[in-house]
């Protein structure tokens, strides 16, 4: 019996996915790296400080180092999102209906704890979670399922009583590989991908999440 429902938090959460991508491009223009969009996809899925590494090896540049050219981007992006970024449809509806039924909620990010800490703080969402977990405290990040595995054994669960809500692919891996149910938010522009066949469930909005898909 699920007792348990662990959520993602860039792209679920908040609209903080396509400001990654705007975060990047300023600060390696600023620091002459030579990174275009087309270059991103060799990174999706990594964390940010192993973007900047796959950067430095690949597409090298003078001055600040890979981590520093990180903690630049980590800054900018907490500032942009907190300037521009809002809390998605549906997320503070799911939330209390979760919360008033008494089942544990986590969040389960590949971002850093210090930026999840900011934006949810920012954003007033803080209280919600029993665990607030970053792929910081674990070896590998998404699409291994070792965060999610973390936050779930840190709230108390077994993986098979546990759903995860996610927007991305890896996200979607990490929690099937993790052996717990797992449902989808996509964006739109990527919600027609036949790769989101493996979630149990999908979902336009958060909007029309219910408890009757907990199972």
């Amino acid at each position: 019996m699920i007792n348990t429902v662990l959520f993602d938090m860039d792209g679920l959460l908040l609209d903080t996915e396509p400001l990654w991508g705007e975060s990047m491009m300023r600060v390696a223009k600023k620091h002459k790296i030579p990174i275009t969009h087309e270059r991103f996809k060799e990174t999706t899925g990594l964390r940010i400080y192993e973007v900047t590494d796959h950067w430095a090896i690949h597409y090298p540049w003078e001055g600040k180092s890979s981590k520093e050219v990180a903690e630049e981007i980590l800054d900018d992006i907490i500032a942009t999102s907190k300037q521009s970024g809002t809390v998605l449809k549906g997320v503070e509806q799911a939330l209390q209906l979760l919360k008033k039924h008494n089942y544990k909620i986590g969040l389960a990010s590949s971002s850093p704890k210090h930026m999840i800490d900011a934006l949810v703080n920012h954003f007033g969402l803080t209280d919600y979670f029993d665990c607030i977990t970053s792929a910081d405290v674990v070896e590998l990040g998404k699409p291994h399922p070792a965060v999610f595995l973390h936050c779930a054994s840190t709230l108390g669960s077994k993986p098979n009583e546990c759903l995860v809500l996610e927007d991305s692919v890896n996200g979607m891996i990490a929690g099937k590989a993790a052996r717990m149910k797992v449902i989808v938010v996509p964006d739109e522009l990527h919600f027609d991908d036949p790769r989101f066949s493996l979630a149990d469930a999908k979902l336009k909005s958060l909007e029309d999440f219910d408890l009757g898909m907990i199972g």
